[in-house]
């Protein structure tokens, strides 16, 4: 039998009309699709019905299947002829882990492709109505990980440059650790009253932003029960919003009662 392929896939940030057209047929033409826990859900919906759909989400309490299983499932399934679409969120090479899924696929002899999605660094931040450059307020950006291995013996994150390096900052997967990361920046030099923003289920119905500053931001994030999956945006551009750049807010607010409903689904 013909080996498969297996392609990873990035879903985008959480609406499903960011799908690439080539992610899109893909999922309508794949045998086997693996598929993370915020994938954008309509997404699933164009999969052949005779599909086989594996739930491989990771909540941040609650694993459906470990990393290596994940890679023993795209393998497994690629060895006997499948075609398996491993979508992820975002974009597969961004604070995912597609570059490990590559590596399995590659020591096991599989052919694999990489199909890039929307990063949720950018558009989380565009849906928010935060636009991450501006010519007078911001040259550039750093995105870092609020969530490193749990293995590694310190972090590997150079708060110094980063709070040095001037321009906008995003954080990714940073709630839980939010308090202890904005205290290293501050410390190692950013303004306490730099403009911050934290977007809950960013470019879904389900968005919500709560803007403060370096020093008032975690407990604020707190005050409103933000929760994973939330993106940090720290900089000057973070005032661009009030100023008339949100787009998104009535979408987000009319989705607002069902927003309970929606997580439940998520985390199931």
């Amino acid at each position: 039998m013909n080996i498969g392929t297996v392609y990873l896939v990035g879903a985008g940030p959480g609406d499903p009309d960011l799908i690439t057209r080539k992610g899109l047929r893909l999922i309508q033409t794949a045998d086997v699709i693996v598929f993370d826990r915020l994938i954008p859900l309509d997404l699933m919906d164009e999969a052949r019905s005779d599909a086989e759909c594996i739930n491989a989400g990771k909540a941040p309490t609650k694993h459906r299947l470990d990393q290596e299983s994940i890679n023993e499932v795209i393998v497994n399934r690629a060895l006997v002829g499948k075609t398996v679409v491993r979508l992820k969120g975002g974009d597969p090479f961004v604070f995912g882990r597609g570059s490990e899924e590559a590596l399995a696929c590659r020591q096991a002899g599989v052919p694999f492709e990489v199909v890039p999605g929307v990063s949720s660094s950018y558009a989380v931040p565009a849906y928010a109505g935060i636009p991450l450059t501006h010519r007078h307020l911001s040259s550039g950006f750093t995105v870092i990980t609020g969530h490193e291995d749990p293995t590694k013996p310190e972090t590997s994150i150079n708060y110094d440059a980063v709070a040095q390096m001037g321009g906008t900052i995003i954080i990714m997967m940073g709630v839980n650790k939010l308090p202890q990361i904005l205290e290293r920046l501050v410390q190692a030099g950013l303004p306490q009253d730099r403009p911050a923003a934290i977007i809950e289920w960013g470019s879904t119905p389900f968005q919500r932003v709560v803007e403060g500053t370096a020093q008032t931001l975690s407990d604020l994030a707190r005050e409103h029960e933000i929760k994973s999956p939330a993106t940090v945006v720290i900089g000057e551009v973070v005032q661009l919003r009030s100023q008339g750049v949100q787009w998104f807010d009535l979408v987000s607010t009319l989705a607002s009662q069902n927003r309970t409903t929606q997580s439940a689904i998520w985390e199931e």
